[in-house]
């Protein structure tokens, strides 16, 4: 049996193990993750959880107060390409990249033979994501990204880079980056305009300008330019690797121009980047620059959706804490009916959240480990979903997480304000709304993405047999041929109306196969004599997917001190308290 939680223990949302306080991630890994990965490593996870909820998530704080600063000169006034830190936050990165976090995906970890899977690495980057400091996440994703890019296209002369994007000890890494945007063209990227010169040694020489570069001072940053016999668009771009410094140790020459002065994310230091001959090595195929950048943009928006889930979890921690802590009219807030329906609804959307998530996080990993043909047409379709409905769902979690804590919440010297800034830029890093919209219905188009979507739907449902489950079983087998039936209107229209309702189907999409995820987990949960997930199953259910006649207010139904603890403090509900 799992006894509630009790929030009121905590003051913040902070000084705690983030791994034994969120209990729909220890489902989620116990869901994705073979078992013997799990008896080997959850101990490290409570670890990792306990380090970030106590060292990282304080050092966090001090170093949002002391970002980066951008040193173009040194004291004799000669050029530098600098950007100095706080030791807040180097010691975040020391402990965080010794932990693994990046490391254990590529390289077997000690106690193991082989990688851990992409749904452990990816649970330990969620719990990272806990402390708020984009500064670790996005640098982390991105040397990620890069070291999956050099997996994948390079020939082995790029290895020294590989070994430091991969590196476990701190004084061995290079953080990856990756510079795309130009003024010119933003989401646009055929339309970069940044040139690549051949070299007699096999090297080029790139000139131009990269407009929004985040972790700027990277040793090992990915970027698309174009040679000059290539032709224009996206089939012109190549992919090369530059670094601050060339193999013979001294500075490449590019010119850090500034920082940009950003509304979050702060401990990130992103700035524009202007190349002035910068010794750069091709990666891959020369004019298949873009395609190959794109596994990195796609490992990106799946670290992106990671993120908003992290961000989603702390800000509902925090909604947690207050609510078990704060009394107002005689009582504790979270035993006010309302608040105890906004509760429960933003637990529901961080576990919704979650499961789709994983869902393409395990897609992800069947691609990269086992070659699996559906798996890459289905990463295709559930990434651009994830990214684009988690990132918006954070914006509203910490936004609403401010509110509850009230006046407090708007208060520099408590986390809301940094949460509800870094949040913001989730819809729009990797590509925006639109754009993600847009990537679902190429992927349709070109690679048939849907069909290996509609029968995960379907599987999911055809593991589904309990009685409790069947009402809602049958709502959602309704709906997933009603997506199938928008699927196919869209696939016939014109471009025009395809790309209007764009966004309206990657909504639908995400409500239809979250829903179908969560039905199949209620089951197994069921078949250990629990509810819970059921409960959770039901009100996703009622809030995106199933139409109530009068919004639900007419029906007299109300939330229960057992559906309260079950959903909000993760205990275990009795399956025959299921119709109450």
């Amino acid at each position: 049996m799992s006894d509630p939680l009790d929030y009121a223990v905590l003051e913040e949302g902070r000084h705690c193990n983030y791994y034994t306080y969120d209990r729909a991630l220890q489902f989620e890994l116990r869901q994705r993750c073979e078992s013997e990965e799990l008896d080997w490593g959850e101990s490290r996870l409570r670890e990792f959880g306990e380090t970030i909820g106590h060292t990282v998530v304080d050092n966090a704080d001090t170093a949002a107060d002391n970002p980066p600063e951008l040193r173009t000169h040194d004291k004799h006034g000669a050029v530098t390409n600098e950007i100095e830190y706080h030791p807040a936050h180097i010691e975040n990165e020391r402990l965080v990249y010794e932990a693994g976090v990046i490391a254990d995906v590529f390289e077997a970890p000690p106690g193991r033979d082989a990688p851990v899977s992409f749904p452990y690495h990816f649970g330990q980057f969620y719990l990272m994501e806990y402390a708020s400091s984009v500064g670790l996440g996005c640098p982390g994703a991105m040397t990620g990204g890069a070291a999956l890019v050099l997996d994948s296209f390079d020939d082995g002369s790029l290895q020294e880079f590989y070994e430091g994007l991969t590196a476990r000890e701190y004084d061995e890494l290079m953080t990856g980056a990756m510079f795309l945007t130009e003024k010119q063209g933003g989401s646009d990227v055929g339309a970069n305009e940044v040139t690549a010169e051949p070299q007699e040694d096999g090297t080029y020489e790139l000139y131009g300008e990269k407009w929004f570069c985040s972790n700027l001072d990277s040793p090992a940053a990915l970027v698309l330019a174009r040679r000059s016999d290539a032709p224009a668009g996206t089939d012109g771009l190549s992919l090369f690797l530059v670094s601050t410094h060339d193999r013979a140790g001294e500075p490449t020459d590019y010119r850090f121009r500034r920082l940009k002065d950003k509304l979050g994310t702060t401990t990130v230091p992103t700035g524009e980047v202007v190349f002035e001959g910068s010794e750069a090595y091709l990666i891959g195929e020369p004019e298949n620059g873009f395609k190959q950048m794109s596994e990195m943009l796609n490992a990106e928006r799946l670290y992106n959706a990671i993120s908003a889930c992290g961000a989603m979890g702390r800000s509902l921690l925090e909604s947690k804490v207050h609510a078990a802590n704060r009394e107002a009219f005689g009582k504790r807030l979270d035993e006010h009916p309302l608040m105890r329906r906004d509760l429960l609804e933003m637990a529901v959307d961080h576990e919704a959240a979650l499961a789709f998530t994983f869902e393409a996080v395990e897609a992800f990993h069947r691609q990269e480990r086992g070659n699996d043909e559906r798996a890459h047409r289905l990463v295709r379709v559930l990434i651009p979903v994830a990214k684009y409905r988690t990132a918006r769902m954070a914006v509203d979690t910490a936004s609403y997480a401010m509110e509850i804590k009230g006046g407090n919440g708007y208060v520099e010297e408590f986390v809301h304000p940094r949460l509800l800034r870094n949040a913001q830029v989730l819809p729009i890093w990797e590509g925006a709304s639109n754009v993600m919209a847009l990537d679902v219905l190429r992927a349709m188009a070109r690679e048939a993405a849907h069909e290996p979507l509609l029968a995960l739907i379907d599987e999911r449902l055809d593991a589904v047999t309990h009685p409790a489950l069947e009402d809602l079983a049958e709502v959602i087998r309704t709906e997933r041929d009603g997506l199938e039936t928008a699927i196919a209107t869209i696939g016939t229209a014109d471009a025009e109306y395809a790309q209007f309702q764009a966004k309206e189907l990657a909504d639908y999409i995400f409500d239809v196969t979250t829903a179908a995820i969560l039905l199949e987990q209620a089951q197994c949960q069921l078949d250990q004599n629990d509810a819970r997930k059921a409960l959770v199953a039901r009100r996703f259910v009622a809030s995106y997917v199933r139409e109530r006649t009068g919004r639900g207010i007419i029906n007299g139904s109300r939330l229960s001190n057992e559906a309260f603890d079950a959903i909000v403090r993760y205990a275990r509900l009795d399956p025959e308290r299921l119709g109450e």
